[in-house]
């Protein structure tokens, strides 16, 4: 990577983080001779405007201060430039920054921005109904999870307030029956929930839905789990939200190790266009956005941006 100049940081003001980020910016920054400033959102589309203004400005970097929600937005102001995004942690959920190895300490994060020793990596997004994604999909039991989960709790509690939701959802889980095409192939298959993903880590290091999901290969990866798996899903919250310690020696918690039940009633296909209905109607979510009770029209995005990764000797 270039050594950067130009550095511009678009900050979700009502990202779940209380750091005085200002400060952090400013000694990071200023000891790497970075030129910086900052847009401050105010509204939904505010950050993507933002984004495709000053990627057309020519600045270095565009940054992204808050979750992923923020990320996606700004991600999908950058599509069709060169300019790379840096990934800056600061909301409840940084699932995406922790996929690509990106520190989870503000003013590491911000170092890795002006490292020219860090890696540029082109990753993939997702479109879904004409909105873009960076993460995933969620249909059924994850949406409804999400949707419950509201500011006020995710301010309070952080990521448990995905727990407290999903313990509530639990209670009266909704099984539905879900009509796929996948790149012209129909499939019908019941289920929990259905997820579209473009990455698989779930919040924390080594956790993920499926061991060979990848941020860099073109696809979609479709999972849907059965009412089977729910206590095993349990346990998998449980291991992202912390309740549940990840095991001795640093072994990854994967559908393939810890989570063998859950893979023992999951279906799971790969491709480029997936549509889906749900009967009956499903709450649909992506990247922590609720679309609500509609169908699903996706397509992968292959290599859309380009994010700032660590160096390799740090990865």
């Amino acid at each position: 990577m270039a050594e950067p100049r130009r550095i511009r940081v678009i900050v979700n003001p009502a990202a779940g983080q209380d750091l005085p980020v200002l400060n952090i910016f400013n000694k990071v920054f200023r000891e790497c001779g970075v030129d910086w400033d900052i847009a401050v959102t105010k509204q939904a589309g505010d950050a993507q405007a933002f984004a495709t203004q000053l990627a057309r400005d020519g600045v270095d970097i565009v940054a992204a201060y808050g979750g992923d929600g923020t990320v996606a937005e700004v991600a999908s102001g950058l599509i069709g430039s060169d300019v790379p995004l840096a990934i800056l942690p600061g909301g409840t959920a940084n699932v995406m920054s922790v996929e690509l190895g990106i520190p989870t300490d503000l003013a590491q994060a911000c170092a890795v921005a002006c490292n020219p020793q860090s890696i540029v990596r082109p990753v993939d997004m997702g479109l879904v109904n004409e909105q873009h994604f960076i993460l995933r999909v969620g249909v059924g039991f994850e949406a409804a999870m999400v949707e419950n989960a509201d500011r006020e709790l995710k301010n309070r509690y952080g990521v448990l307030a995905y727990l407290w939701s999903a313990m509530q959802n639990l209670a009266q889980p909704e099984i539905a029956r879900y009509h796929l095409t996948l790149d012209g192939q129909s499939v019908e298959v019941e289920g929990l929930t259905c997820i579209i993903a473009n990455s698989g880590n779930l919040g924390q290091a080594g956790v993920n839905l499926i061991p060979n999901i990848d941020v860099y290969d073109g696809l979609l990866d479709v999972i849907v789990i059965e009412q089977a798996s729910l206590r095993s899903l349990f346990d998998l919250i449980g291991t992202i939200t912390g309740l549940k310690s990840v095991p001795a020696g640093g072994e990854p918690v994967t559908l393939s190790s810890s989570q063998d039940q859950i893979r023992q009633t999951l279906h799971y296909w790969q491709a480029k266009e997936v549509t889906l209905t749900s009967s009956p109607p499903q709450t649909v979510q992506y990247d922590g956005e609720v679309l609500g009770k509609v169908d699903v029209r996706c397509q992968v995005l292959p290599q859309a941006i380009r994010v700032i990764t660590p160096p390799l000797s740090v990865m």
